[in-house]
């Protein structure tokens, strides 16, 4: 089974830079494309994000063999009503949200005569939008797909294909964990920048402009991750609720240790818990997920 033609739904970064990926290392791939907001569309089709740019969601999918969702998790449901009436029977239905669970029960409810397998590529940037896309957005990177026990293999076989045409390098994974996996890997630091930027955010009247003029690379980062899309990562966080809560209970736990040990002069507490996690960054470079040069790699100094 070979997929040759691909309806993308949503054409923000994920879904225009899928469309675009496709163009570039799938010329044999169709592709058509669909977004509820009629400005994203119109700047859609002037980028290419997709072969055609069609009208009605349901003019997108109707001669796909692959639908693609790539909208927030808390509007995947909405999608799928959308498309549910003009879909073929057979047609595989994945997504690209960042919660699994919830996401693949809610399409394989609303859409029962469709193959749904939800999939994640672990790939992105802070900015969203049509504008955002670019091709080389899932080279080298992992997509994580999680069929459910009664997925066709051949169906399985032909989304893992389209991906690593993309150049991802896919691994397939029970849902429930994806989710408490990504909830370690991704939403809890996501919680994390967002809270510790609103902490800066309250004491600026205190700082009077320091925290901003003084910012230094862990800051900045923590910055660049709390850019990302709102309205996502709201939708994450209630989609994947049941693993963020236990991740986020072993990290207080975690993090009251912590601080006792600083309360109580533990240095030696403080040091092993630093080389520990220090070997974690090693790995993750070795493993080819970040930069190792110098300052990550920044170049605004």
């Amino acid at each position: 089974m070979t997929v040759s033609r691909v309806a993308i739904i949503g054409l923000g970064l994920i879904g225009g830079s899928i469309g675009l990926a496709v163009r570039e290392m799938l010329p044999g791939v169709a592709t058509t494309g669909w977004d509820a907001d009629a400005a994203v569309r119109s700047r859609a089709a002037e980028r290419g994000l997709a072969g055609t740019i069609c009208e009605t969601a349901g003019d997108a999918v109707r001669e796909a063999e692959l639908v693609i969702l790539c909208v927030p998790v808390g509007a995947m449901n909405a999608a799928a009503e959308a498309i549910a009436a003009d879909l073929i029977p057979g047609t595989i239905v994945s997504d690209v949200g960042s919660s699994k669970r919830r996401v693949g029960e809610a399409l394989a409810r609303t859409l029962p005569e469709a193959v749904v397998i939800p999939a994640h590529p672990v790939a992105g940037t802070e900015n969203s939008g049509p504008d955002a896309g670019f091709p080389e957005l899932f080279r080298h990177r992992w997509c994580i797909v999680t069929p459910g026990d009664t997925a066709p293999p051949a169906a399985v076989d032909a989304l893992t294909q389209f991906w690593e045409g993309l150049g991802a390098t896919v691994e397939i994974m029970d849902p429930a964990h994806h989710d408490l996996v990504l909830a370690v890997t991704s939403h809890i630091p996501h919680l994390i920048a967002y809270t510790i930027v609103g902490t800066a955010s309250d004491l600026e009247d205190v700082t009077r402009g320091e925290v901003i003029k003084y910012s230094a690379g862990g800051f900045r980062d923590f910055t660049r991750i709390a850019a990302s899309n709102p309205t996502m990562w709201r939708d994450v966080f209630l989609s994947n609720r049941d693993a963020v809560l236990e991740v986020l209970g072993r990290f207080t736990e975690d993090l009251s240790l912590l601080q006792r040990a600083i309360r109580d002069g533990d240095g030696d507490t403080l040091f092993d818990l630093f080389e520990r996690t220090r070997a974690i960054r090693r790995s993750i470079i070795e493993e080819g997920q970040d930069d190792a040069r110098p300052d990550f790699g920044r170049t605004d100094h």
